[in-house]
């Protein structure tokens, strides 16, 4: 098989030219793969601590949930007895001090 046409090598300086632009894009390329991992190693480190601060905002919630269980069953306690005019009281208590913070607030 004969080709209609002859073969000729590129000259030395224009695959010198080609060897220089490629090593140039190399080396960009290193620098863009060196961002890149730098900001996915940030990226890690902030979900790492953006889920250690989810972990303590769910341990305040278990404990605040305790903490409010227990004060809803003192207070179903409390109205399941005979004396339901505390319950009354505290109840009226409880509105006044809103008020008067209500009232602070309004004519600080």
């Amino acid at each position: 098989m004969r080709r209609s046409h002859h073969y000729e090598p590129l000259p030395q300086d224009a695959n010198s030219a080609i060897e220089q632009e490629n090593e140039r894009m190399t080396h960009e390329l290193a620098e863009k793969i060196g961002v890149l991992k730098s900001l996915s190693i940030d990226i890690g480190t902030e979900v790492q601590h953006q889920h250690k601060l989810l972990r303590d905002v769910d341990d305040d919630m278990d404990r605040t949930g305790g903490f409010l269980g227990k004060t809803m069953s003192r207070v179903a306690k409390l109205s399941r007895g005979s004396h339901n005019y505390i319950v009354l009281y505290l109840f009226g208590f409880a509105l006044l001090v809103f008020f008067i913070l209500y009232l602070a607030l309004k004519f600080r």
